[in-house]
Parts: C-alpha cells; sequence; structure tokens
C-alpha cells in the first residue's frame, strides 16, 4: 500500500504520543506513523500494552492498568468463610498482587475460567444464589502502578452496547452490567433516570460505559473510530541480544532480504489501521506494542446458515436491520409474514419486536422444545416474563396444530432452511425429511454472531482450542492460561470477554484482573532487570 502525503502528516495520535513520551521518558519527535516501505526508526514508539476493542472488557482492563487496585474492605465479610480466611491472610495487599490460583481453588460459578468466578464472587458475593451483598473490595488509585496502554475502538467506550436494540431489556440485572468502582444504581440516580425494574435498555448501559471512562480518567488512553487491519509480529536476530530497544524491531521486508539465512526470535507486535477523520477520510497509522490483548467481544460477524439464496436483500442478519424496516414503513400492510430463524434470545426479541408492531411471524428453529439446552428453561418467569410468553407461542403455537392456521405467530420446531428463492418463499425440511415452501415478506436469521479475527495471521484461527478452526464463544474460544489469559499458543498475545468464552459482563471483568496481575509482574520484573543494569539509576517503567 502506499499512502498520500496528507495521509501521513501524523493527524491520528498526537497527542497520545506526547503523553506517552513524556511517561515514558523518552523523546518522541513524530508519531508512530509509517509509510511500508519505512523501517522503524528510533523515534517510533513501542507502547507496553494495545488493547483492541472499547467495550466493558477494553474499559475494565484499563481501569486496572492505569493503577487503580482491589483491596479487602475493612468491615467486609465474605459469605464462603474459606475464600474469606483466604483474603483476611493478605489483607494488606491488593488482589492485584496476589496468588490468583490459590484464591480462586475450589470455587464455582456459572463460568469454566478461575479467575472470572472469583472476582465475580468478590464483587457480587452469592449473586447465584440470588443474595444482593455488596462487594467485599474497595479500590484505592495507586499512580506507581499505571502501565502506558491505549483502547482502540470502532465507536465511542461501550461497544457493541452502543449499536444494541434499544427498545430490549438487558438479559443481566443492571448491577450484574456495571464496571469496578461506580455502582450502577448510583450513577442512574445521579442521573435521573428513572431504573424501573432490575433489568434496563441497552442505551442505559450504554451510557453508562461511555460515563465511566470520563469518571474515572480513562479518556487519554481511548481512541475512537480506529479500525485495525493487521496485527502482526516483527522480528529480530537471535545473535543481537545486546541491541537497544528501539533497533531490536526489524520489518517484514528486512525479513525477506535475510531470506531465512540468520535466526529469527520473535519480538513485539505491529498493529496497524487507520482512524476515520470527521470528513470521512482515513487516516492510517501503525503502532508497535510489546503486548496486545484482545477484547473486540463477538458482534462483529452474524452467524449464517450457508444456504442458498441467502445474500438476497430481503433475508436480514441484525435486529436493527429489522427495526429499520419496521421503522420505514417497508412491513406495512404485507399480508405475508416475517419468517424468524433462531431460537435464542435476540430471535425472541424479534418475535416480540414483530409482535408489538402486529406483524404476523413465522418462527423457524433447529430444536425441540422440550430440548434442556433451550435458554428460556434457565430464566425464571418471574424475572423473564417477556420471553416465557415467547416461549409458550414456541410450544402451544406450532404449525401442526389446525387452531393456528391463521394466527399471528407459527412456530415451526425441528426444521432447517434449506434455501431462499427469489420470489421471497423458503424451503424447510422438518426432522422426518418432509419439505415444504413458505412465503414471507422478509427473512431475519438470527442465530448467534461470531468474533471477526481478520487482522490476525489466519483470522486466528491457530489460537483456538481447536487448531485451523474459526474462533467462536461456545465452541472454539481462544485458549488461554486460566490465569493469566495469556494465548497459550502465542506469547504476549492476551483475550478475554466473550473471546475466551465469558458473554456475560460480570464474568468478563476476571479477564482483565488476570491480565493486570501478569503485566504487573512482568513490568516489576523489567523494571529491576534495567536498573541492576544501570547500576540503580533511573529505567523505562
Amino acid at each position: 500500500r502506499t499512502y498520500s502525503g496528507s495521509e501521513t502528516e501524523g493527524q491520528l495520535l498526537n497527542s497520545f504520543v506526547q503523553y506517552f513520551g513524556d511517561s515514558l521518558g523518552r523523546k518522541i519527535k513524530r508519531m508512530p506513523l509509517i509509510e511500508e516501505t519505512v523501517l522503524p526508526g528510533d523515534s517510533l514508539l513501542t507502547l507496553p500494552v494495545v488493547i483492541i476493542g472499547n467495550g466493558p472488557s477494553g474499559i475494565c482492563l484499563s481501569y486496572l492498568l492505569s493503577g487503580y487496585r482491589p483491596y479487602l474492605s475493612p468491615e467486609a465479610i465474605h459469605p464462603n468463610p474459606i475464600l474469606h480466611t483466604k483474603l483476611e491472610e493478605a489483607r494488606h495487599l491488593s488482589i492485584v498482587d496476589q496468588d490468583l490460583e490459590y484464591l480462586s481453588e475450589g470455587l464455582e460459578g456459572r463460568s469454566s475460567n478461575p479467575v472470572a468466578v472469583l472476582f465475580d464472587t468478590l464483587l457480587h458475593p452469592d449473586a447465584d444464589f440470588g443474595y444482593d451483598y455488596p462487594p467485599v473490595l474497595h479500590w484505592k488509585l495507586e499512580q506507581h502502578n499505571y502501565i502506558p496502554h491505549i483502547v482502540l475502538g470502532k465507536g465511542p467506550p461501550g461497544g457493541a452496547w452502543h449499536s444494541m436494540e434499544g427498545s430490549m431489556l438487558t438479559i443481566s440485572f443492571g448491577d450484574w452490567m456495571e464496571l469496578p468502582g461506580l455502582s450502577f444504581k448510583e450513577w442512574a440516580a445521579s442521573k435521573r433516570r428513572n431504573i424501573k425494574s432490575d433489568r434496563v435498555m441497552p442505551e442505559e448501559i450504554a451510557c453508562y460505559y461511555k460515563h465511566y471512562v470520563k469518571v474515572m480518567g480513562l479518556q487519554k488512553n481511548f481512541r475512537d473510530n480506529v479500525y485495525i487491519t493487521s496485527v502482526s509480529r516483527l522480528y529480530r536476530e537471535k545473535d543481537d541480544e545486546g541491541r537497544s530497544h528501539q533497533n531490536e524491531d526489524i520489518s517484514t521486508q528486512h525479513l525477506e532480504m535475510e531470506d531465512g539465512q540468520k535466526s529469527l526470535v520473535k519480538r513485539n507486535w505491529e498493529v496497524r489501521g487507520y482512524q476515520r477523520a470527521t470528513d470521512g477520510s482515513h487516516v492510517p497509522f501503525c503502532l508497535f506494542a510489546e503486548n496486545v490483548a484482545l477484547a473486540t467481544g463477538t458482534f462483529d460477524s452474524p452467524g449464517r446458515l450457508q444456504v442458498e439464496g441467502e445474500d438476497f436483500p430481503f433475508v436480514l442478519h441484525s435486529m436493527s436491520d429489522f427495526g429499520a424496516a419496521i421503522s420505514k414503513g417497508k412491513l406495512r400492510g404485507k399480508a405475508d409474514p416475517v419468517l424468524i430463524v433462531g431460537a435464542g434470545l435476540t430471535a425472541a426479541d424479534a418475535v416480540l419486536c414483530a409482535y408489538n408492531n402486529n406483524i404476523p411471524v413465522v418462527h423457524v428453529f433447529r430444536r425441540r422444545v422440550t430440548d434442556s439446552s433451550l435458554i428460556f428453561k434457565q430464566l425464571p418467569k418471574k424475572l423473564y416474563p417477556e420471553y416465557h410468553k415467547v416461549y409458550h407461542m414456541m410450544c402451544t403455537q406450532s404449525h401442526t396444530m389446525d387452531c393456528n392456521q391463521h394466527s399471528a405467530y407459527t412456530s415451526f420446531p425441528e426444521h432447517n432452511v434449506l434455501s431462499f428463492k427469489p420470489e421471497m418463499k423458503c424451503v424447510l425440511q422438518s426432522a422426518s425429511g418432509l419439505k415444504k415452501i413458505l412465503k414471507f415478506s422478509v427473512a431475519l436469521v438470527l442465530i448467534g454472531s461470531h468474533p471477526n479475527l481478520f487482522f490476525l495471521k489466519d483470522q486466528g484461527h491457530s489460537i483456538g482450542h481447536h487448531s485451523n478452526q474459526p474462533i467462536t464463544c461456545k465452541g472454539n474460544p481462544i485458549e488461554i492460561d486460566p490465569y493469566t489469559y495469556e494465548c497459550t499458543k502465542e506469547a504476549n498475545l492476551f483475550a478475554l470477554g466473550p473471546l475466551v468464552g465469558d458473554n456475560f459482563v460480570r464474568f468478563l471483568k476476571g479477564g482483565a484482573l488476570g491480565i493486570a496481575r501478569c503485566l504487573a509482574i512482568r513490568q516489576k520484573k523489567k523494571h529491576e532487570l534495567i536498573e541492576s543494569e544501570d547500576g540503580g539509576g533511573d529505567g523505562v517503567p
């Protein structure tokens, strides 16, 4: 790629580089923005951490890297006596400075990651048993624990929460969506927002996350409207251990010149992308990082059926597209029903949306209505009446019932979509092999979503539990060390949140804790090494 002169002016991160130039004790003459033909020079900045994704995962990690530390509150007594005894043993230390494996041993919860369960029970003790105990932690800002980092996101802080359907309630309680140090209820009260129930609308959560970054003083670490195009390794020659930090980086161009004749070892990360300016232009950039944390979530790529005709314009894959079609009146007066595919909560949201707008629905899903793995069976009726309303219709208004011939809702359990036809028809197949053709006004395929890690080598397929397969939250999350969240197959690459199987906000905070502890230990060792080499002089923090 070649960039025009105006694109390489260094518009993207000038203030940020100046800030880090001061923080790292270096003189940065220009921002780390290069053309691909230019080798990294001494004036280019290598950051300790680059976080990709500015949703709750990225925000929480930034909070901990900014020096905020959790301590056991003086008056706190955790309801788990064994855990409380362990916490008392090192009350003078922050949780970040304690042995997370020791603390999390024996704990059980709704996450497969032990540190996620630990941090959740410290912030929401016995929440799964219906208790509303306060956190047993209090927070202190310790400036000396600050680790320089940058958080890159496509939109404002809060990530995908800003693009979710605003009329639906969250599946989790508002308290479970909050981040450390700022009570959601207190924030809502201060903003005079009338929160009528424990569950809240996504727009409330999005506003809370955006405000959180501001009130916690994290703005200097965040950059919005940033799109990542590649994250790749840099290398150095194995026999050049004594070279300076800046000169250890060599580009891909240099690698090709060496032609494999010299032994090379992995060094830092190169992060490339562009920032979308207010006038719509793209300003490219290149950053170098010792560590990269992936916090991109799962809303990048909607799940697809991979059937014939799925690319027709009348086949939609998101609630936002469906909402837009309704608001524009495209479905008003249509005799044919909306075809909704999927049996999860997003599909249920679509059913409710159509139902509330007097739009008839044909609901197709593969499972039996008695399947124990259906999400509806895991939700208490009193807390989630609207979802149980949908589930009741799924069970009682099946296409097999004569009374359902002209209903506003008809379900097709145990059916697969074989194809979509250009005349707006759909071919279904039952579990017994019987085929049926339905006419519809618009189709909405809502069968989950997957992360899009196109910016990694092989789209990240090599770092999952099952190599050479796409990363998915349930079937193939990124394989990590359970206590540091570092990728087991790629050093200095970390992942948290849905990418490692933690889909709920209450559990993704554990990933931030694990990563913060790991990086704090490494930064301390690095600082001690530099001090010993310099005879006790000042070094790079």
